[in-house]
């Protein structure tokens, strides 16, 4: 980091304190930061899969996805590069509604998020289901933008945003934290920003 860049950064701690993570600095803009390509994805074949530990397998279509309450979230968003975006507004499913749509087996204690185009990102069950979670498809009053996960993507606002997995399409839960994508290229398990959980 140069000398430049460090003073910034500093300059931007002592101006929003304990609110941006350490390592951190503030953006006006949302960054397109993508594993592969942008998929095209039909609304009326989309589909989200719940499988694995469950007493029952169910598919959820796109018109069952918007038939649930939709649940506002206002908060700041933290990437694993460095970037933070204040005062997001996102909306969707929260984890918990969503979770009454499955029955867990006792030995599920994580969830592996698949999206199309094969990129997975994992969560414990009590990062997982939390009010705040969503599977997001609105933000800032709009459609969830395509680059940006369109139509659906989890969101995980407490955790680095590649957590936050774009174009969902399935939840599987499984017996123990298995490590995703980019987990089984070096990141962390948790990826939590206010300890700087960037790297394994």
């Amino acid at each position: 980091m140069t000398l430049d860049i460090f003073k910034r950064r500093e300059k931007e701690r002592e101006r929003y304190g304990n609110r941006l993570p350490p390592g951190q600095h503030v953006v006006e803009n949302w960054p397109v930061l993508t594993y592969g390509g942008t998929p095209k994805i039909d609304l009326r074949t989309w589909k989200l899969r719940l499988f694995g530990l469950v007493e029952e397998e169910t598919t959820i279509s796109w018109e069952e996805f918007r038939a649930f309450p939709v649940t506002d979230v206002h908060t700041d968003i933290h990437c694993v590069t460095t970037w933070s975006k204040f005062d997001t507004n996102f909306a969707g499913v929260s984890i918990p509604d969503l979770m009454v749509r499955v029955r867990l087996m006792p030995e599920a204690k994580a969830v592996i998020a698949h999206c199309h185009g094969g990129y997975t990102t994992n969560l414990t069950l009590d990062d997982f289901v939390r009010p705040e979670n969503l599977i997001a498809h609105t933000y800032e009053g709009e459609p969830l933008p395509k680059e940006h996960g369109g139509p659906a993507r989890l969101f995980v606002p407490h955790l680095y945003f590649w957590k936050s997995a774009k174009w969902l399409n399935a939840l599987e839960f499984v017996p123990r934290d298995t490590p995703g994508f980019w987990e089984r290229y070096g990141y962390h398990l948790r990826g939590d920003p206010f300890k700087e959980e960037r790297y394994s």
